[in-house]
Order: structure tokens, then sequence, then C-alpha cells
């Protein structure tokens, strides 16, 4: 059975899977604040904005979440279409994934969280591919340790893939 959602079209976002030179992933360990039990770890990322095209709002969401700056993008590895309850309202969002490496793990620049993310962030955090695999908690995309396996591996699709959860 579908979810229902409040909003007719979906909103688009921009994500990155962001690696340090050792190959570990950056997440954000976030959560609901109308339901603190309901947390998770996820990408940076967020939604373009006005006039903005995809891998510039994937850049600019990092350097405000991360204080870490990218001055470009490797290729879009997935699109993935989700429903999902936040804030006690229902969504539907099509989120589009870029690759990207940084050279340091440190901030160069001051974080610039909106206050959604203020009062949804619980931490960061850089994981190497085997505790991702270890983790217990919920991950967006849920596949994302086979994701960043088959990347490290030089097994992942040449062309975007599509992911629905």
């Amino acid at each position: 059975m579908s979810t229902p959602t409040t909003t007719a079209t979906p909103r688009i976002g921009a994500r990155v899977l962001l690696l340090d030179p050792a190959d570990r992933v950056l997440l954000i360990h976030a959560l609901d604040p109308a339901d603190p039990d309901h947390h998770w770890w996820e990408l940076p990322g967020g939604r373009p904005e006005e006039g903005e095209d995809l891998p510039a709002a994937a850049r600019r969401e990092v350097e405000e979440e991360t204080g870490i700056v990218l001055t470009d993008l490797g290729r879009e590895l997935w699109q993935r279409e989700s429903r999902f309850r936040y804030l006690g309202r229902d969504h539907h969002r099509i989120e589009h994934v870029f690759l990207g490496r940084t050279a340091s793990t440190t901030p160069q620049v001051a974080l610039q969280p909106t206050e959604n993310e203020k009062a949804g962030l619980i931490e960061r955090r850089w994981w190497a591919a085997g505790e991702l695999r270890q983790c217990p908690d919920k991950l967006l995309p849920a596949e994302l340790p086979t994701l960043l396996d088959d990347l490290l591996a030089d097994r992942f699709s040449p062309t975007p893939i599509h992911l629905a959860g």
C-alpha cells in the first residue's frame, strides 16, 4: 500500500556521496524533531535554490552542512525516489546523488545549517565501508553499503541507477 503524500509533485534534491582520501564516506545522523525516536544516517545535500542546477546545489549543500568546499563533482551515481513522513507531514522526494572527493576532512568554511537542520542534527561521521556494513541504524538509502562496495571495487554502473524507497 502506498503512503499518501501532501505534495502533488515531488521535491527535487541533490546529494553527494563524499569520499575522503581513505575512501570513507561522510554521513549525517539526523532525526525527526516531531518523532525523536525516528533517526537515520544520510548523505549531505538538499534542494536547489532558484536557478541553481543540481551539481551546484549539491556542492553548496555540502559546503553549508559540512564546511567542506568542493570545486567540482564526479558523475551522477543514482537517483532515488522516496516517500516518507517528517515533522508530521507526508513528503515525496526525488534525489540525484553525485560522487564527490575531498582531500581533507577538515572544514574550510563555517557551517551554515538551516533551522530545520539544527533541530534534526545528531552528528556527522566519516564511515569506512566495513563500518557501514555493520551500522545498526537506518541508512538512506538502505543499499548504501552495497553501493559503496560496488563503487570502490569499480563495479558500479557507468550510468545513474534508479533506487526506490
